[in-house]
């Protein structure tokens, strides 16, 4: 009897400890794990947005790149650092679990970071100071300044791959779906994990962009550097708290499998009996701690996977859950398309919208306000957003929906959506209010300060904060939810994955639209002097993108079926 009572005490989602052995619930996991890994979090994102928040008044005054060069780079390094996460979240789930790879992958980001701030400290690493308004009349940085300041972002980046897709992974995993208390816990947990990010990107976008701006970019660099390290070393000392999964080898490898056995039987008619498709005994699912998966009529044609055949080789014959974990990973691809295009909006906030404030009145008495510290208002806006959503949205929802989580997952992040659209409706408005006050004072040609203050670029920020805290809280939960047990990395990488595709496209968008809107001798949207440019046609573009997005998100939501144990599994709860 005591040993029956014993055995209820562990947890029953699979988890274990670093060695493989089974884990006791009121010893490790729980809110006490996840304090190690959210403080941790709190510390990457004061380093990750104290680097990219900045980043483009770095290429633009130190480095004296233009406005397309600085804000492509921009982008396509932040692209980068959102698409490593797939590598480090395969890596994960095939070999090394998610535990190890943040470890090794957490020692690689500090190392880009002391790179990254011994560049910044060495004056024979950047061009002589310039202050001319046309940046492309300075002297231009040399390949070997260029080299090692890019070198660093770039190691950076690859240390991000291994964190980013995993860390919020194993603050998820300290929670046991099959435990009552727990599984109500978890509802919560991206809500909270979300706000405590972006308690550290907060600080970054208003400290440390005044230090930066203020003080020296050594110090500005520095500071996250010192406390990234010092993060890393509070995560390892939760290690005897976390509960682990094991890797389950190549997801993409399981994935191909199906597909390549299906192709090979696409003549075999599937039985009407889904009982006749080949699968495992429950009791070796149980015995592995996985968890098996009935079949559906989704994507149909990869159920000739399972259809026996008299051949047993892997690439000829899959079982039904390793079909249906497929089936959920590629049905999740369609809404990963949706956020390509918010994502792409995300980006203006760190380099289009940033270069605005440049341009505007900055001055409280004798303080100048940092442009790039306008994102924290974008932070507060979402900070608040949350709090509201969790205690006193969802609670009203439920009662309305009977949904324990008062609106679908896909519900949040479409209304994600819509406030996305009215931020860069703002954003254009403002901007046509800019140029107007620019030409009427004389300062298109000059590209002198525009005398409105830099406040009025509050509304696209305020905006941009509410809906990340819809969208990017939204898709992260989406992603986890849906993805399969044993490729829950790879499925919260999608998020990443969305983001660096986004920023990627926003570096093709912003040189495409320079570039077609330059030719035949006039003057293009987007020129190094901002008051003789028109962003807010280049914005107006970006609202109408949105709007066709939000219809292809809607209808892509509309034939989405939720995987079966989302809602099997999650009760309401008091």
């Amino acid at each position: 009897m005591a040993e029956e009572e014993k055995q209820g005490q562990f947890t029953e989602d699979g988890t274990v400890d670093l060695k493989g052995n089974p884990v006791l619930r009121s010893k490790r996991g729980g809110w006490t794990a996840c304090s190690f890994v959210v403080v941790y979090e709190v510390f990457e994102r004061m380093a990750y947005y104290g680097i990219s928040s900045n980043l483009v008044i770095y290429l633009t005054k130190k480095l004296h790149q233009g406005t397309v060069a600085s804000s492509n780079n921009v982008t396509n390094w932040t692209g980068t650092v959102w698409m490593t996460p797939v590598i480090g979240a395969y890596i994960a789930d095939a070999y090394l679990g998610r535990y190890w790879t943040f470890v090794i992958a957490s020692n690689i980001y500090v190392l880009g970071m002391c790179l990254l701030t011994l560049v910044v400290s060495l004056p024979a690493l950047r061009p002589p100071r310039c202050q001319q308004v046309d940046v492309s009349l300075c002297k231009q940085a040399s390949p070997l300044q260029l080299g090692a300041f890019y070198l660093a972002l770039y190691i950076l980046a690859i240390g991000t791959g291994g964190t980013k897709a995993n860390i919020s992974t194993i603050g998820a995993d300290q929670f046991d779906i099959f435990d009552p208390k727990e599984k109500a816990h978890k509802l919560s947990f991206f809500n909270w994990w979300m706000f405590g990010i972006y308690i550290g990107t907060l600080f970054a976008n208003t400290v440390l962009v005044y230090i930066q701006d203020n003080v020296g970019w050594t110090i500005g660099y520095g500071l996250p550097t010192i406390g990234l390290a010092i993060s890393i070393l509070i995560f390892l000392s939760g290690t005897s708290f976390y509960r682990h999964r094991l890797p389950t080898g190549s997801p993409f490898t399981r994935m191909a499998m199906v597909i390549v056995a299906a192709v090979r039987k696409w003549r075999v008619p599937i039985p009407s009996d889904p009982k006749e498709l080949y699968e495992f005994d429950l009791e070796e699912y149980a015995s592995k701690g996985k968890f098996r998966i009935d079949s559906t009529n989704s994507l149909r044609f990869l159920n000739k996977a399972s259809v026996r055949t008299g051949s047993n080789s892997p690439w000829k014959l899959c079982s039904v859950t390793q079909v249906q974990e497929t089936k959920q990973m590629l049905c999740m691809i369609p809404i990963l398309i949706a956020t390509i295009i918010p994502c792409t909006m995300l980006a203006q906030t760190y380099t289009l919208f940033v270069k605005q404030g440049t341009t505007l009145d900055r001055k409280i008495g004798s303080f100048h306000i940092p442009p790039a510290s306008l994102n924290g208002f974008a932070t507060l806006s979402m900070l608040v957003t949350v709090v509201i959503y969790d205690r006193f949205f969802i609670i009203l929802m439920r009662r309305l929906t009977k949904n324990p989580r008062g609106i679908t997952l896909l519900q949040r992040t479409g209304i994600g959506f819509v406030f996305h659209i009215i931020s860069m409706v703002f954003a254009s408005l403002t901007e046509r209010r800019r140029l107007s006050v620019a030409k009427q004072y004389g300062l298109v040609e000059n590209g002198g300060t525009v005398p409105l203050s830099i406040f009025i670029l509050l509304p696209q920020f305020i905006f941009m904060g509410i809906a990340d805290a819809f969208l990017e809280v939204g898709k992260i939960e989406f992603f986890y939810d849906q993805a399969p047990e044993s490729m829950k990395s790879l499925g919260t990488s999608y998020t990443m994955l969305g983001q660096g595709i986004g920023n990627f496209l926003s570096s093709f968008l912003l040189s495409t639209v320079a570039d077609i809107t330059n030719m035949d001798g006039h003057k293009g949207w987007i020129q190094n002097n901002l008051n003789a440019s028109h962003l807010d046609y280049y914005y107006a573009f970006f609202v109408v993108l949105n709007i066709l997005n939000l219809f292809y998100f809607v209808m892509v939501s509309k034939f989405y079926v939720y995987k079966a144990e989302t809602s099997e599994r999650i009760n309401e709860s008091d």
